[in-house]
C-alpha cells in the first residue's frame, strides 16, 4: 500500500445524460463510488473525495473537499485535490469508471518516468481522469483556470470541460502510456466511462458476471 501517494476521487458533474447521480447507482448492492473507493483503499493509505455536494458522500468516511474554482469542470476538481493533498504524487480517478482494478492503478503508478503527469491512452482517448498528477504543476493548473474564457464557461459542448485538462497536458511534461498491453490489469473496456443508462446496464452486467 502506498503511503506517499494520495488517491483522489472526483465526484463532480451533473450526470445529465444519466438523469440521476451516477456515482450513487448500485452495482452488486454497493454504490459505484464505493466500488471505486474500495479499490483505491486497497492501493493507497490516504484517499479523499472532491465534490461540491459533500453531504451525499458522508457515508464514505473519507475526507471530502469542495472545488476552489467553482463551475470550471474536472480540472478544478484536480486542482482542489492537489491543493488539499499532503503528498507530491497523486492518483486522480473520476467516479464513473467502476471497472477499475488495483493492478492497473499500480501499473500506472510505477510506470518508469519522472514526468508530473502519467496517463494511459485507451479507447481512442487520453484517460486523464485515471492518471498520476504531481503537486508541482498546481501553478500551471491555476493559470489555465484563471484564464478560462467566458465563451468556455457558456459553451453547450461538454467537451470544453476536458479541453482545459488537454491544455494542461500539452503545457507540462506528460507521459502518455500508449502501450497499454504493458499495463497489468488492463483489458479492453476497463476504463469505460459510465455516462448513460445504457452504459450503466452494460457495466452492471459486466460486473455481475464477475461475481
Amino acid at each position: 500500500m502506498y503511503v506517499d501517494i494520495t488517491g483522489i476521487i472526483l465526484a463532480g458533474g451533473h450526470s445529465k445524460r444519466m438523469g440521476v447521480d451516477k456515482s450513487l447507482l448500485l452495482i452488486n448492492s454497493k454504490t459505484v463510488i464505493e466500488h471505486i473507493a474500495n479499490v483505491m483503499n486497497s492501493v493507497f493509505s490516504n484517499n479523499i473525495i472532491i465534490t461540491n455536494t459533500p453531504e451525499k458522500y458522508i457515508f464514505m468516511n473519507l475526507r471530502i473537499y469542495k472545488d476552489i474554482y467553482i463551475g470550471k469542470g474536472p480540472l478544478a476538481g484536480i486542482h482542489s485535490g492537489l491543493t488539499h493533498s499532503k503528498t507530491e504524487r497523486n492518483f486522480i480517478i473520476s467516479c464513473d469508471i467502476p471497472m477499475i482494478n488495483a493492478d492497473l492503478i499500480k501499473s500506472i503508478v510505477v510506470y518508469p518516468t519522472q514526468k508530473p503527469i502519467v496517463a494511459p491512452f485507451a479507447d481512442g482517448y487520453i484517460q486523464e481522469l485515471c492518471a498520476i498528477y504531481s503537486k508541482s504543476i498546481l501553478k500551471n493548473i491555476e493559470e489555465i483556470l484563471l484564464n478560462a474564457t467566458l465563451e468556455d464557461e457558456l459553451s453547450k459542448d461538454q467537451k470544453y470541460k476536458y479541453c482545459k485538462i488537454r491544455k494542461l497536458i500539452e503545457s507540462v511534461p506528460s507521459e502518455i502510456i500508449y502501450s497499454t498491453n504493458k499495463l497489468k490489469g488492463y483489458f479492453e473496456g476497463v476504463l469505460y466511462n459510465m455516462n448513460s443508462p445504457e452504459d450503466y446496464i452494460f457495466i452492471k452486467e459486466k460486473l455481475d458476471n464477475q461475481c
